[in-house]
């Protein structure tokens, strides 16, 4: 009797949404780590008693602030996986905020959007043509796109609002002439506002999700929506498509690329300026958070983004959890400066759980600093009241270099990032 050989069984494929949150992870870690956090953040609540932790305007704010960040983020996801390292981010969102208040209150809103997205482009096209066309290294290109936009802007604020009949001046613009829409979701978070009825409740873990929910579904402009749908579309434009894989290429091997028939130049100058157009939407959403331009406000939210990108490991779904927890942060830091201190107990718990999980491995050494950690932590929360308010508006930065720093180890950029291209030199 001949022996019957089995064909190996195919592994499932991954679904775009997991390949979307963990580049090849299970959807099931997604909802394990969703479980873990909201777990840790109910425990914290009801220890610390500071309600403003996990309630709905703390996640609405928190939503509000990510939004620019996470979109500065997917500006330089888009020129990084082209190999053009953007540190232009803030110069490019420094003019999409002028570009806004400027269109914005002559024709409103949707204006704003549009002179955003313009002027953040023109950003991006200048640092492409200075890297790609003529070879300057790109920090150089980058820092100097940062300095030129502060001038410019003051510049231009100078040359049109200075004795304009709609008011503003040298350091901003005139108010919005329109605001944009907001929607809710009726019945769960508007009208009779079941979300924020179980949210006010104080049941663990059941009003803390119901807060989360209701913050995500209450009052969303329509910018909001753009910047989250604009997640899942990032990935699917350069992971899903042909164009995508042209662009990524260009990212990792641009010598191979260019002998396969890909048009690596014109492929970066395209992400280049996506990059500076998405960068410059994100000022956007700074000036209808303000009504107007006014100088200075993005404070170092396009280097911020370019943080959150590289915790990300450069996909869209590690960006955006990047560029909520430092919006989780400044937005808890608003509501109350007591909650912050409650962010020690939330440290100390996550410091015993790393501690734990490296004696497993057998890393006692790791494990020792992170019991350290754990308990000096721990005991300021204990004996700290409440933080000086310098050290309380630091706090959403100083959280993310922690995790910035946490995460280092397990990065991997596109190989070709910033290095400068020259057809038949590689």
């Amino acid at each position: 009797m001949s022996a019957v050989t089995t064909a190996p069984t195919a592994a499932p494929s991954r679904g775009p949404i997991t390949e979307l949150l963990l580049g090849g992870g299970t959807a099931r870690r997604v909802t394990w780590v969703f479980v873990g956090i909201m777990l840790l953040l109910s425990i914290v609540r009801v220890v610390s008693g500071e309600q403003a932790l996990t309630s709905s305007s703390t996640f609405a704010t928190a939503l509000l602030l990510a939004v620019p960040i996470g979109l500065a983020a997917l500006g330089g996801l888009f020129s990084e996986r082209a190999g053009v390292v953007n540190i232009g981010l803030e110069g490019m969102m420094i003019l999409g905020t002028w570009g806004a208040g400027w269109a914005g209150y002559q024709w409103g809103w949707a204006g704003a959007l549009v002179g955003g997205i313009v002027l953040g482009a023109a950003g991006g096209l200048v640092h492409a043509v200075a890297t790609v066309t003529f070879g300057v290294d790109h920090v150089v290109s980058g820092v100097a796109i940062n300095i030129l936009a502060a001038g410019i802007v003051r510049f231009l604020s100078e040359l049109l609002y200075i004795d304009n009949p709609a008011g503003g001046g040298v350091t901003q613009s005139p108010a919005m002439s329109s605001r944009p829409p907001t929607f809710s979701l009726p019945v769960l978070s508007d009208g009779p506002d079941l979300l924020g009825d179980v949210a006010g409740s104080g049941w663990f873990l059941v009003s803390d999700v119901a807060g989360l929910l209701r913050g995500f579904t209450s009052g969303l402009g329509i910018l909001t929506l753009v910047a989250i749908l604009l997640v899942p579309v990032s990935y699917l434009v350069l992971w899903r498509t042909a164009f995508g894989l042209r662009l990524r290429a260009c990212g990792e091997n641009p010598a191979a690329a260019d002998t396969l028939g890909v048009p690596v130049y014109r492929m970066k100058y395209i992400a280049v300026i996506i990059s500076g157009g998405l960068a410059g939407l994100g000022g956007a959403a700074l000036v209808f958070v303000a009504n107007s331009f006014k100088e200075g406000q993005t404070g170092g939210r396009g280097f911020i983004g370019l943080a959150a990108l590289i915790f990300g490991n450069w996909r869209p779904g590690g960006l955006a959890a990047g560029a909520g927890l430092f919006g989780f942060a400044d937005g808890l830091q608003l509501r109350s400066r007591t909650a912050v201190v409650a962010l020690l107990l939330l440290l100390a718990l996550l410091l015993l759980a790393v501690a734990v999980f490296q004696t497993v491995r057998g890393k006692y050494l790791q494990a020792v600093l992170a019991g350290v950690f754990a308990g000096l932590s721990l005991v300021g929360f204990l004996t700290i009241d409440e933080l000086p308010s310098g050290i309380v508006s630091f706090t959403p930065h100083l959280i993310t270099l922690l995790v910035l720093s946490l995460a280092s180890q397990r990065l991997r950029m596109p190989k070709a990032d910033g290095l400068v291209y020259r057809r038949g030199e590689h």
